[in-house]
């Protein structure tokens, strides 16, 4: 009887030890199991700075390690957005408000999470043309690189207050689609009457042509308050890994607020890192006053009210669906994650980041 009982006492042992070492496991799995951010990168491309800064200044490094996460950097076309989301390859990303905002309303499974720069596109005619302001665009022709582009979505917006009808047959302009490098081009050439581009094309053909500028996002009393561009991750990534979401708008904020306190050294990190081209000093020159022209500084705040703006006008003019709940999509879209700042600063002297 003795011996029974022993080997009962043994395989008890046995049977509990074994549970214990598999629930271990299994605790150790669920601690180290996340989904991992899959970072959204494009060479040649002046206006995501605040990317390529971040795994140059190893922000992304930083915010990473200290939640014992790993992260991807994926270098493809900023211009696929939609497909790249809706595959997973990527996660994560930086993109044009109003580009983003008819595919978000379409479902789109993105979160915006922090608004990064302001001000980088403008809108031409050429000189000698008689438009001399917005109010002559009436029957007139925009050149633009996509209907989907957020030039068009930015002017529709603006001509709507001014009177306008932007849409549908008897609409008082019609948009026309060019490579954005061949845009200049067709103004000059007579083939549009306006064209609407961003910088650094802008910049380049306000020196190179002879040309009126009738808008600038950065200037105007409305659009100089929103942001043109901002940060965003997949809808998914919230949910899955919020952690790894709230450590990638911390590291972009980061690098932002460097680009806004240091442009022209943004420039040529970006240029000595192969992250811009450039065959002189006069090129890093060009693109730190670029940098330097446009707004930086992150905000949420000034984002989310950038996309509630945006949603309300591209509603009444009739390029999003007037059903759609505006309190329910700013819920979704741009949500408050634990552990980001409102925004933050970059002291260039103490080389410190505060909260601001």
């Amino acid at each position: 009887m003795k011996t029974k009982n022993r080997i009962f006492l043994l395989l008890m042992v046995m049977v509990l030890s074994i549970g214990l070492l598999e629930g271990c496991g299994k605790k150790e799995e669920n601690q180290t199991s996340y989904q991992k951010v899959k970072i959204l990168n494009n060479k040649e491309s002046l206006c995501l700075a605040p990317v390529h800064i971040a795994i140059i200044n190893g922000y992304f490094d930083e915010e990473f390690a200290a939640i014992n996460q790993e992260y991807e950097i994926v270098t493809s076309n900023i211009d696929t957005i939609t497909e790249q989301i809706t595959s997973g390859e990527i996660n994560a990303g930086y993109g044009l408000t109003g580009t983003l905002m008819q595919p978000i309303s379409n479902g789109l499974a993105i979160s915006f999470v922090t608004g990064l720069h302001r001000g980088c596109t403008k809108f031409y005619s050429k000189n000698g043309s008689g438009i001399n302001s917005l109010e002559d665009l009436k029957g007139k022709t925009i050149g633009v690189a996509s209907l989907s582009d957020s030039a068009p979505i930015q002017l529709k917006r603006k001509l709507y207050s001014l009177g306008f009808k932007v849409n549908g047959k008897d609409a008082d302009i019609q948009f026309v689609t060019y490579a954005m490098t061949d845009l200049p081009t067709a103004l000059d050439n007579g083939a549009v009457d306006a064209i609407g581009i961003h910088d650094p094309v802008a910049y380049n053909a306000e020196k190179n042509y002879d040309f009126i500028k009738i808008l600038d996002i950065g200037e105007d009393e409305v659009f100089s308050q929103e942001y043109c561009c901002q940060a965003y991750v997949s809808q998914e990534l919230i949910a899955n890994n919020p952690e790894g979401a709230a450590a990638y708008a911390r590291a972009i904020q980061k690098a932002a607020a460097f680009v806004q306190a240091c442009p022209e050294e943004a420039a040529k990190l970006q240029v000595e890192n192969g992250y811009m081209p450039s065959e002189s000093n006069e090129d890093i020159a060009r693109y730190g006053e670029i940098l330097a022209s446009l707004n930086y500084e992150p905000s949420i705040s000034l984002g989310r009210e950038t996309f509630v703006a945006s949603f309300k006008d591209l509603q009444n003019t009739g390029d999003l669906d007037k059903k759609l709940d505006l309190d329910e999509f700013t819920k979704k879209v741009y949500p408050t994650l634990d552990g980001v700042p409102e925004s933050v600063v970059y002291d260039p002297v103490s080389k410190e980041f505060s909260e601001k």
